[in-house]
């Protein structure tokens, strides 16, 4: 069953072969499997992901639980970051490789310290639920997003994902009258939020990989991801289920993701291909 722990608590325990290396040759460990569906990716991945410890922030959202779902099956070891312990224990799944925390992103940078001191990632999949406070967005997805960054400063993490949205920039874009734009705005400008977090991460010198995905949908995945430049998807839709792979993807794949923002969506149409070559085609600007 999965425990509820303090922030206090130890990590996940690693195999005894690998728990008498150090942080650094654990991390070497690591290997990018070129699966770009699931149950091909599960079957590629090696024990050796086991050395891996990720912070999942807004674990219990409807994005945040596939990517803990997602972690668990390619064996990662996972500190899930909750408002609600009780709703977390309920709803996540029952497994030795997961520890539940309390961590409220919009608490500020040192009391989210502790929660995420000792893992080597975080994946940032928060998001603001709809409420009479018109500065829900802002506390959420910018200076909660912003917090976290400096939490991971503070405690030595140094790997950072986070899961934002296509179209957060869009009035560079010239979208302005997209009705995406528009309606997804209108909620205290959330996406406005959202870019002024991207920004915050890009000159904060952590190791990023920004995902903006298009429309999310609760289905089964449909069609293959494709991954496109920053700035450059205006519509489209992908499933959770495709997000979350793309999430832990990124963090299988350092050499192709690290300091990139990448926009995703699915196609019917699109040939399907590896994730790190995808990944590997984006030239940031």
């Amino acid at each position: 069953m999965a425990g509820v722990f303090h922030a206090t608590t130890a990590r996940p325990l690693l195999p005894p072969v690998l728990a008498c290396l150090s942080p650094a040759t654990r991390k070497l460990h690591l290997t990018c499997p070129a699966a770009t569906t699931m149950d091909g990716a599960s079957a590629s991945a090696p024990d050796a992901k086991k050395t891996t410890t990720v912070f999942v922030a807004g674990s219990t959202g409807k994005t945040g639980k596939r990517v803990v779902e997602k972690l668990l099956e390619r064996g990662f070891g996972v500190v899930a970051g909750t408002t609600d312990v009780v709703r977390a224990r309920g709803s996540l799944p029952q497994d030795p490789n997961l520890q539940l925390v309390r961590a409220d992103v919009t608490e500020g940078a040192d009391k989210l310290v502790e929660a995420v001191r000792g893992v080597d990632a975080v994946i940032c999949a928060t998001g603001f639920r709809r409420s009479f406070d018109p500065f829900a967005p802002w506390k959420v997805d910018n200076l909660g997003t912003v917090s976290l960054v400096e939490a991971c400063r503070k405690a030595g993490v140094t790997r950072f994902i986070l899961v934002s949205s296509i179209l957060v920039n869009g009035a560079a874009m010239g979208q302005l009258l997209n009705p995406a734009y528009i309606v997804l705005n209108l909620f205290g400008l959330v996406l406005v939020a959202k870019l002024q977090a991207e920004k915050y991460i890009r000159g904060s010198g952590i190791n990023y990989t920004i995902i903006r995905p298009g429309g999310l949908t609760d289905q089964p995945p449909t069609g293959s991801i494709i991954i496109e430049p920053e700035d450059t998807l205006y519509d489209g839709s992908i499933s959770r289920d495709q997000v979350a792979e793309v999430a832990v993807e990124a963090l299988l794949c350092p050499e192709e993701s690290s300091y990139k923002v990448v926009e995703i969506v699915t196609r019917a149409d699109a040939p399907s291909r590896p994730l790190k070559d995808m990944f590997a085609s984006i030239k940031q600007k």
